[in-house]
């Protein structure tokens, strides 16, 4: 009888644990993630205007003549870039990107946009993944991410080569927002993992700012990789 009286009991404390725990889950942000984090410092943070306005440089059909040029400008010389990919060049397989030769600091830029609404060929790279599908170095990445990546690369391995070899200060930058930011991170662990693709390239000299980063990658890889890979996020932007 006490048994039989105890489960009433054991269901409602159950329920109510199921309660509270949906309850935070639901007021829960990337913000409390964070909260207990130092500050960036200047030097930390100085890149990351910048590459905003790169990226958003992107979304433009003509440099030249920008229909958003936001106030300040895109900061970008239009002598100086190298090239600029569109949908109908990547085929669909990865987000329009831009690579730019950034004398005033010393930076080889790879800027790759964010996730088009209305574009079928974004969801499709986006959906291809499912839990422990693509393994890499000991972790797990987005698949259809990692092989967006691999396009980029496959298509500019040989002019990034060039370019990291003509400038050997020059740092070398890959950055992306959304859907984007994604691939760059991923891009960069590629490169990473393959310098001899581009001429055995120093480590030190490969970053990534990831702007609202996508979450593609397993909690080790985000750890080996913190050295070169920045995810930027603004309260609960992810």
């Amino acid at each position: 009888m006490s048994i039989i009286c105890g489960l009433p009991l054991l269901e409602c404390v159950y329920c109510l644990a199921c309660a509270r725990w949906a309850w935070k889950r639901c007021l829960h942000t990337a913000g409390h993630d964070s909260e207990t984090w130092g500050l960036a410092t200047a030097e930390e943070f100085e890149p990351v205007p910048r590459l905003c306005r790169y990226i958003l440089a992107v979304y433009e059909d003509d440099l030249r003549n920008p229909l958003w040029e936001p106030p300040r400008g895109y900061g970008i010389d239009p002598d100086c870039l190298i090239m600029k990919k569109n949908y109908e060049d990547t085929l669909g397989r990865a987000p329009p990107y831009l690579l730019y030769l950034d004398h005033d600091h010393a930076d080889i830029v790879l800027a790759i946009r964010g996730l088009n609404l209305a574009k079928e060929s974004d969801y499709a790279v986006l959906l291809d993944n499912k839990l422990g599908k693509r393994k890499f170095d000991g972790g797990y990445v987005h698949n259809g991410l990692l092989k967006a990546a691999g396009c980029v690369l496959n298509a500019e391995c040989d002019i990034l080569k060039e370019l990291v070899e003509k400038h050997p200060n020059y740092t070398l930058t890959f950055t992306g927002h959304s859907l984007g930011s994604g691939v760059a991170a991923l891009l960069t662990m590629v490169v990473v993992q393959n310098r001899d693709r581009l001429g055995n390239i120093d480590r030190k000299r490969v970053r990534c700012y990831a702007i609202a980063p996508a979450r593609c990658m397993s909690l080790n890889l985000a750890v080996r990789y913190a050295d070169v890979i920045n995810s930027v996020v603004l309260q609960a932007s992810c």
